[in-house]
C-alpha cells in the first residue's frame, strides 16, 4: 500500500514523538532532548533519546533508532503498514485508499481469531461431556467454583488427534488456517493429515486486552511431560508479549497488578477477591510484557514462587520494571510456594496482610542478601554488610539515612561507617559507568561498521560522509551548494553514499526527507543507522562552512583513493599529472 507524503507529513505533525513515546518510557527533559530507559534491552542508565526537533530518536545502548513509526512497529511488533494504521487510529485519521490495500494477511488474522474463539468453545463444552469428566475433576480437586471456570473459560482437550480438527473443519476452517494458528499439526509422514496439537490436557485459553482469544496453554493433569504445551507464535499471538488474565484484571478498578508466575496462581487470586492478579506468558517476563503492564498500572506488586527460582526470577523481573515508569514491590510469600498453596492453606487474610506487607525493591535487595549469610557469625555479618553497602550504593541520600540506620540497630555497627562505604561504592560505580558508557559508544561504531564494510578503512573520511549527511538533514537549505561541488558518486563508502542519494534526492525533489519518508529505500537496519547519524547533528554547529570542511575530506580521499585503484601505465603522463595535482 503506497502512502503519500501528504498523508504521512500529516501523520508526524498529530503522532508527535515525545508524546507517543512517553506513553511507553518514562522521559525526562534534558534541554531540547528527553531520556529514558530503552524499552528494548536491560539498561540502568539511560541512553534512549528523543530528539523532537527532528522528530527522531535513538538509543545509544542497543542502535535501535528511528522515527515514531519505526518505534511502534518495535515496540508493538507490527508491521509497517500496520504500525501507520496504529498510529492513525490513535490520532483519529483515516487510511488513505483503505479498499485498495491488499487486506490478505489482515483476513488471515481474523480468520484465526474466529477459530480460536470456536477452539475455546470447544473445549468449554468438553468439560460437561463425559469424556471432559476428568478435566473438571481436575478445576474441582484444585478448589475452583463453577463461576470461575467460566469466568475463565477454562475447558479439557479430549484424547484424540482428531476431535477439534474435525469440529473446526465442520465450521468451514480449511486445514491450512488450523495449522496457521498452531491449533492442529501436520503429520510428518502424510503433510495432508492434519492432527490436534492440544489433546488429554485442561485448556486455558490466553485472551487479548479486546477481548480476543489469540492462544491457548494446556497442562497435563498427572506428572508426564511437557507439563504445559503452549500455542507457539502466530500472526495474532507473540509469546514474549502476552499477559494472562490482564482482559479481567483491567477491569479491577485498582491501580496495581499482581504479577505471578503461573495460570492457577492468577486464577485462585481472582477466586479469593484479588481481581488484578496478571501473569506473563513463556519462561521469563520480557521487557514487551512489562511496557505492557505498566500502561494498565502504576504499581506492580511481582508474586513469584518462594524457592530459589523464583527470587532469582524476581530479581531479573525487577531490572526489567527498571525501564518503565512503574513502581515495584516484592511479595514475601510465607506459609507456601505460591498463592495458590498460601490461600489453601491459610486464607484469603493471609494473602491479603502478605499483599499489604509487599517489599520496595531495597528492601527486597537487603532480605535477598541477607538470606545467604549467616548473620550470626562476625565473617558472614561483614560479607552481608559487603552486600549491603553495594544496595545502598545506588540509593539517594534520604534513603541511605533510613536504611543504614536500621542496619546500624540490626547488626550493631555504626551507622557512618555503612553511609562513608555506600558513599565510597557509589564513588566506584561512577567509574564503571563511564567505562560502560565508552563500550557503548564503541558498539554504535561496530554497528555502523557493520553496516558499512569499507567505514574502517577509510574511518575519517567515512565520519565526514556521515556528518555531511546529518548536516543536510538537518539543513536542506545547503544542498543547492553542495551540489555544486560533490555528489554520491564523489563518497569514498558505497554505503553513506546510496544513504546520501536517498535523501538528496528527495530534498530535490522537494519532498520530505525525514526518516518516514525512507522506508522504501532502506531496511530497517540501515533505517537505525540513518537515526544514529542523524543524531551528530545535534554535536555539530550546522553551518556551510561545516559541510566544505566534511566534503573536502571526501574529495581528497576519493582522489587517493583512485589513484590507488588506476594504474600509471593506463593514463598519459599529462592526465597523470593532473591527477597527481588534484590529489594534493
Amino acid at each position: 500500500m503506497a502512502l503519500s507524503d501528504d498523508f504521512l507529513t500529516e501523520l508526524r505533525s498529530r503522532a508527535d514523538i515525545e508524546n507517543t513515546i512517553s506513553s511507553y518510557v518514562n522521559l525526562k527533559r534534558a534541554g531540547r532532548i528527553s531520556k529514558g530507559l530503552c524499552p528494548f534491552h536491560g539498561e540502568k542508565t539511560p541512553s534512549f533519546t528523543v530528539y523532537p526537533d527532528t522528530q527522531s530518536y535513538y538509543c545509544f545502548g542497543c542502535g535501535n533508532g528511528g522515527d515514531v513509526i519505526t518505534f511502534i512497529r518495535n515496540i508493538e511488533n507490527l508491521d509497517y503498514i500496520d504500525a501507520v494504521r496504529f498510529l492513525a487510529d490513535r490520532v483519529g485519521m483515516d487510511m488513505p485508499d483503505e479498499n485498495s490495500y491488499d487486506s490478505t494477511m489482515n483476513k488471515r488474522r481474523l480468520r484465526m481469531l474466529e477459530a480460536n474463539r470456536e477452539a475455546a468453545r470447544f473445549f468449554h463444552k468438553c468439560l460437561q461431556t463425559k469424556e471432559g469428566a476428568i478435566g473438571y475433576r481436575y478445576f474441582k480437586e484444585r478448589g475452583l467454583s463453577d463461576d470461575i471456570i467460566v469466568r475463565f473459560g477454562l475447558g479439557f482437550a479430549p484424547d484424540s488427534y482428531f476431535s477439534l480438527t474435525n469440529y473446526l473443519v465442520s465450521k468451514g476452517f480449511t486445514k491450512e488456517e488450523l495449522v496457521f494458528a498452531n491449533l492442529a499439526r501436520r503429520s510428518q509422514k502424510n503433510p495432508d493429515n492434519i492432527y490436534d496439537n492440544f489433546r488429554n490436557r485442561v485448556m486455558f485459553p490466553i485472551i487479548d486486552v479486546k477481548g480476543n482469544v489469540i492462544a491457548f496453554g494446556g497442562r497435563v493433569m498427572d506428572d508426564s511431560k511437557p507439563k504445559y504445551l503452549n500455542t507457539s507464535d502466530t500472526l495474532v499471538y507473540k509469546k514474549s508479549m502476552g499477559v494472562f488474565a490482564l482482559n479481567l484484571a483491567k477491569k479491577s478498578g485498582k491501580d496495581s497488578l499482581i504479577l505471578c508466575e503461573g495460570y492457577m496462581d492468577v486464577i485462585a487470586l481472582h477466586q479469593a477477591g484479588f481481581t488484578n492478579a496478571v501473569a506473563g506468558l513463556g519462561t521469563a517476563l520480557t521487557s514487551e510484557q512489562a511496557q505492557l503492564l505498566s500502561r494498565y498500572a502504576s504499581e506492580i506488586l511481582i508474586s513469584y514462587d518462594a524457592d530459589e527460582a523464583g527470587q532469582k526470577a524476581a530479581a531479573r523481573a525487577l531490572q526489567i520494571f527498571k525501564n518503565t515508569s512503574a513502581k515495584i514491590k516484592i511479595l514475601r510469600l510465607s506459609g507456601g510456594k505460591d498463592p495458590d498453596e498460601i490461600i489453601k492453606n491459610y486464607g484469603v487474610e493471609k494473602m491479603r496482610a502478605i499483599i499489604t506487607g509487599a517489599a520496595n525493591e531495597v528492601e527486597f535487595a537487603l532480605l535477598r542478601e541477607r538470606s545467604r549469610y549467616d548473620v550470626a557469625s562476625d565473617d558472614g555479618k561483614r560479607q552481608y554488610l559487603q552486600a549491603a553497602v553495594k544496595v545502598l550504593s545506588a540509593v539517594g541520600a534520604i534513603e541511605l539515612d533510613i536504611y543504614a540506620s536500621r542496619l546500624s540497630e540490626e547488626l550493631s555497627v555504626s551507622k557512618d561507617v555503612i553511609v562513608n562505604e555506600a558513599r565510597r561504592q557509589a564513588k566506584r560505580n561512577v567509574v564503571v559507568q563511564k567505562k560502560r558508557e565508552f563500550t557503548e559508544i564503541q558498539r554504535q561504531e561496530d554497528i555502523l561498521d557493520k553496516l558499512n564494510s569499507q567505514r574502517k578503512k577509510h574511518f575519517g573520511c567515512a565520519r565526514a560522509e556521515e556528518m555531511l549527511i546529518a548536516i543536510l538533514m538537518a539543513n536542506p537549505e545547503f544542498l543547492a551548494d553542495a551540489d555544486k561541488k560533490i555528489s554520491a558518486e564523489s563518497f569514498v563508502t558505497d554505503f553513506n553514499g546510496r544513504i546520501y542519494k536517498a535523501i538528496t534526492d528527495r530534498i530535490r525533489q522537494g519532498k520530505s526527507h525525514e526518516i518516514s519518508f525512507l522506508y522504501g529505500d532502506l531496511t530497517d537496519d540501515e533505517i537505525n543507522a540513518v537515526a544514529k547519524i542523524q543524531t551528530m547533528s545535534h554535536t555539530l554547529k550546522n553551518t556551510f562552512a561545516e559541510c566544505e570542511d566534511c566534503i573536502n575530506i571526501i574529495l581528497k580521499e576519493k582522489n587517493k583513493k583512485n589513484l590507488k585503484e588506476i594504474s600509471v601505465d593506463d593514463i598519459s603522463d599529462e592526465d597523470f599529472l593532473k591527477f597527481f595535482n588534484n590529489a594534493e
